[in-house]
């Protein structure tokens, strides 16, 4: 199902809006979650910062003072939760990202007869989400691996989790930065109604850490690490009676740099050495507030719409950990007023932005509570621009 949009039209070219009420029926059985066992405070944070910043500004004072360069603002936590609402992230890694002088994590370099450090913390994520299910590894057919950065070209970080899970047949991985979840649903609901699949495993583990800008006032809060895990089958070959039904999904990219990372393999064969600052995590972010919101509320009642449902069906909203004033107005969007917490939980002061895993972990965290029959949005948006939602019904 293809719209196509008028010369000039600011909409999307949207695919993947359908009922599809003709074709088996698709649940989430499971979900897990992998936490980071460390933690940095927004304190710690600045704390950090400060030191290397005073030092930069004083390196360059000259350039400064001439006009050259721009002085570096000094952070403040009043400043990251006016801006977010984080107050603190969970990281693979602590120390590097704490030290002045370094300002990223420190991880060991494995050997390749050893387990990936993303495939690791991608386990206990699955092993959960499995439980849920009632499944067990061996289940286990497809393996879909979405996140903003993959350690490595290849081999795929899904055939590596598939290898350790003992699973057989197919795993590859994809990338569409913070909706590389939902774009994975997508992708294992269309394998499930396709016959090539009969469970799918969607996981994000995200180690944002490894990609952000720690040494920018603008940048240095905003993410922390994670893993997300889904199981998706069909709803008859369900063996729990826990599931949520996907009621439909909704697909959409619309091309943008006003977020940015230019980290790639082509780097060390360019012409010109790249500005460190571009090799990592960039954006924006008054520019995709504007641009963004607008687009994720219209993205969301056009869904809703098209499966003949409107706000007021929907019990709860799993939105996109990314900025808490941008859930807000985005919920306030489709529902014409502010929503309560009970209707767009956020975990943002506890996990900051999780990229993929952001939307997935506030399901994972803020749907016991739910009743049978009861609708909710799984939504993400971000780097691309990429927006993508899933529908789905309790059991």
């Amino acid at each position: 199902c293809v719209r196509s949009c008028g010369p000039g039209s600011a909409d999307f070219v949207s695919v993947a809006a359908m009922s599809l009420s003709h074709l088996p029926s698709v649940s989430i059985t499971g979900s897990g979650l992998f936490t980071p066992p460390e933690t940095i405070t927004n304190a710690e944070l600045v704390a950090s910062l400060t030191e290397a910043t005073s030092k930069w500004n004083a390196e360059h004072a000259e350039q400064i003072a001439a006009g050259e360069l721009a002085e570096r603002a000094l952070p403040d936590e009043e400043f990251i939760v006016k801006a977010s609402g984080i107050e603190r992230r969970h990281v693979m890694e602590k120390s590097g990202v704490l030290d002045p002088a370094r300002m990223r994590p420190h991880l060991d370099t494995r050997a390749e007869d050893e387990l990936g450090i993303q495939a690791e913390m991608s386990l206990p994520a699955i092993d959960e989400a499995l439980a849920q299910a009632g499944r067990s590894r061996s289940d286990v057919d497809a393996v879909i691996v979405g996140c903003s950065n993959l350690q490595r070209a290849y081999p795929a970080v899904a055939i590596e989790i598939q290898d350790a899970l003992g699973a057989d047949g197919w795993g590859y991985d994809m990338n569409v930065a913070c909706s590389s979840a939902t774009f994975s649903v997508q992708a294992g609901v269309d394998a499930l109604r396709n016959g090539s699949a009969n469970c799918v495993i969607v996981v994000n583990p995200e180690i944002t850490s490894g990609h952000n800008n720690f040494e920018l006032r603008d940048f240095h809060f905003i993410f922390g690490d994670a893993c997300t895990a889904l199981v998706l089958e069909r709803s008859d070959d369900a063996v729990t009676s826990d599931g949520w039904e996907v009621l439909g999904t909704k697909l959409a990219t619309k091309f943008s740099n006003n977020i940015r990372n230019d980290f790639g393999f082509l780097n060390s064969s360019e012409s010109v050495e790249r500005d460190p600052q571009e090799l990592v995590f960039r954006q924006n972010g008054q520019m995709v507030f504007r641009e963004v919101c607008p687009m994720v509320v219209d993205h969301i009642a056009d869904h809703l719409s098209s499966l003949e449902l409107d706000a007021a069906d929907v019990r709860r909203f799993w939105l996109h950990q990314a900025n808490l004033k941008m859930n807000q107005l985005i919920a306030k969007g489709v529902l014409g007023r502010l929503p309560t917490d009970d209707e767009a939980p956020v975990i943002l002061d506890e996990y900051a932005n999780t990229s993929s895993a952001g939307s997935v972990i506030a399901f994972h965290l803020h749907r016991g509570d739910l009743a049978p029959g009861d609708v909710g949005v799984i939504c993400s948006f971000g780097a691309g621009y990429s927006i993508g939602s899933a529908v789905v019904r309790m059991l």
